[in-house]
């Protein structure tokens, strides 16, 4: 499966080095190198693309206000000489965070990642396909995690705790991240910092949803989703 990428940054010499380490990647297949951040928007509205590699800091637009600007972002790798920017860009969903002069093993690992990702999304969208299990990188391990085990999820800075029946894993993820490995009609977001199974809600208020010893935030921006799980366990 061939991940199909792009790349944007007003330095030919770093499309260069990102062209150089994409020939080295089997999967990868980056079809343009952008200089001009709104012709690379065209050939984002045009051609499928999986996975972005963009550059904050550039003089007619910043990185961070192109994607915002985009209404079905892909995945994206932001790439820049600039540390500052590392939190807002998690914030963003940003698939990784390569700080310039990044090497081809450091590459490499964005890109494993993202893969991995596309893997779980197009399996997740296979017609009939509800998968009874996870996989997630907890440190240098790769976890299964049963679905029906998921209490909630709940986010800690970069990372998200996976809240078992019995235990907890921690994984470098976004929370949107963690949505998209999730079957979208077993798990909801509920709020900013926290992803719920819906069988474990067991009940509901104004502010708070309960599982078992826990009192779950409602964010008011997750209002309607909380209402449709609740409809789900009444039907």
């Amino acid at each position: 499966m061939k991940l199909t990428a792009i790349a944007i940054d007003d330095e030919p010499v770093a499309l260069s080095v990102i062209r150089s380490h994409a020939a080295k990647v089997p999967f990868l297949e980056v079809k343009g190198l952008f200089t001009n951040a709104f012709e690379a928007m065209e050939h984002l509205n045009k051609e499928r693309t999986d996975l972005l590699f963009l550059d904050i800091k550039m003089p007619d637009i910043t990185g961070i206000d192109f994607l915002t600007s985009l209404t079905n972002p892909p995945m994206v790798v932001f790439t820049t000489a600039y540390s500052e920017h590392a939190v807002q860009s998690f914030e963003l969903d940003a698939i990784d965070y390569l700080l310039k002069p990044f090497s081809l093993t450091r590459f490499l690992k964005a890109c494993n990642k993202a893969h991995t990702l596309l893997q779980l999304k197009q399996q997740s969208t296979t017609a009939g396909y509800v998968p009874d299990y996870i996989f997630i990188k907890s440190g240098y391990e790769q976890c299964k995690i049963r679905l029906d085990e998921i209490l909630y999820l709940e986010s800690a800075g970069n990372y998200v705790n996976f809240v078992l029946k019995d235990r907890k894993v921690i994984s470098r993820l976004s929370m949107q991240e963690a949505l998209d490995l999730l079957p979208p009609t077993l798990f909801t977001r509920v709020h900013r910092f926290f992803i719920v199974a819906n069988s474990k809600v067991e009940r509901i208020d104004r502010n708070y949803l309960y599982i078992q010893q826990a009192s779950i935030s409602i964010g008011a921006a997750y209002a309607d989703a909380v209402g449709k799980i609740w409809g789900r366990k009444e039907g």
